[in-house]
Order: C-alpha cells, then sequence, then structure tokens
C-alpha cells in the first residue's frame, strides 16, 4: 500500500499551493483553509488521481486548468455545490476524504507527487495496459498500410484505364516500395 503522508506534510503542500495557484471557485480556498487548520481533518485527507472514483472524493481546479472547476463524490452522489461538500466535511470528520487538485504541469509538480497516494479505487479496466497501446498501435500501422496499398492499386488501375505509362510506371514503384517496407508489418492476433 501507501506510505502515509504526515499532517504537516499535508499542510504545507495546501499552504504552498494557496499560495501559487488560483482556484476556480473561491469555496475551494475556504476548504483548503478549514482542512489545514484541523489536524484530525487531515489525518484522513488523501491527495489522489482521478477522486471521481472515490467514496468521497473532491475535485479543485486553478484557474490554469481546463478541468471543471469543483465536484464532489460521495459514494453515487456528485455536486457541484461547494457549500454542501463543506457541511459534509465538516459533519464527516472521520471519514476518509481524497482530494484531487487539477493545476498547470501537476504531473510534473515534485510537492504534488510528495503528497500524493495511490488511488486504491480505480477500477482495473480504467487503464490501458502496454500490451494494449502496443495492439493498439499495431492495429493502426496495419490499417495505413492497407488503406496506402489499395489507395495505390486503384491509381494504378485508373492509369493503366487512361494508358497513362508515366503514372504506372511511378505508382507500381511506390506500391512495391510500400509492400517491401510493408513486409515487416507483423500479424495483428486479437
Amino acid at each position: 500500500m501507501n506510505t502515509p503522508i504526515s499532517v504537516q506534510d499535508k499542510k504545507s503542500f495546501i499552504q504552498w499551493f494557496l499560495n501559487h495557484y488560483q482556484l476556480k471557485k473561491r469555496e475551494s480556498v475556504w476548504i483548503l483553509n478549514y482542512l489545514v487548520n484541523h489536524k484530525k481533518l487531515l489525518e484522513n485527507v488523501h491527495f489522489v488521481r482521478e477522486a471521481k472514483f472515490c467514496p468521497r472524493g473532491i475535485i479543485m481546479s486553478s484557474h490554469c486548468s481546463e478541468e471543471v472547476p469543483f465536484r464532489f463524490y460521495k459514494k453515487q452522489l456528485v455536486t457541484t455545490d461547494a457549500e454542501k461538500s463543506f457541511h459534509d466535511i465538516r459533519m464527516n470528520q472521520n471519514e476518509d476524504l481524497y482530494i484531487q487538485l487539477n493545476f498547470s504541469k501537476a504531473n510534473q509538480n515534485v510537492l504534488y507527487a510528495a503528497v500524493l497516494v495511490e488511488n486504491p479505487f480505480i477500477p482495473d479496466e480504467y487503464f490501458i495496459t502496454q500490451k494494449d497501446q502496443e495492439r493498439a498501435r499495431m492495429l493502426l500501422e496495419q490499417s495505413l498500410f492497407k488503406f496506402q496499398q489499395e489507395n495505390l492499386r486503384r491509381m494504378i488501375d485508373r492509369s493503366l484505364d487512361e494508358k497513362d505509362q508515366r503514372a504506372f510506371t511511378r505508382l507500381t514503384e511506390e506500391l512495391h516500395r510500400l509492400e517491401e517496407n510493408g513486409i515487416n508489418q507483423p500479424n495483428l492476433q486479437m
């Protein structure tokens, strides 16, 4: 599992974040400030990616992000009302709260990475595996190869119909080059 992040590290990160980013909803600032000032709450706060999968999660976005300004998830319910989520946080201080922050270059931010924990609620099928990516790449390459091959054959047929020797020679040479390079095309086995 994850190494626990200390309350002080979470507090320091939130303070740094609030000093460097402007959130799209002012209520998000209130919530983060509330968390900073309540040690017991911070013990149950976890910074994650994809908070929408968590039983109780918040997504907050800064102005430099294209993401939604604010979302609060609790079981199957979703709201954009930050005041309702604030009330839930105050009333359920002993429940885990998962927070996702969206801001410019969040994936490259060392300070954010230091407080991030693995999200245990992300379903396995959510991620594309390396094998799936390789299959998709191979399928794309094969499709492109077949399209180019069929297109050249149609153009060759047209040059024959039009008795255009120059076009026929150029196109057949192009088809041969394509097929020589395409011989290395692996067959995609699904």
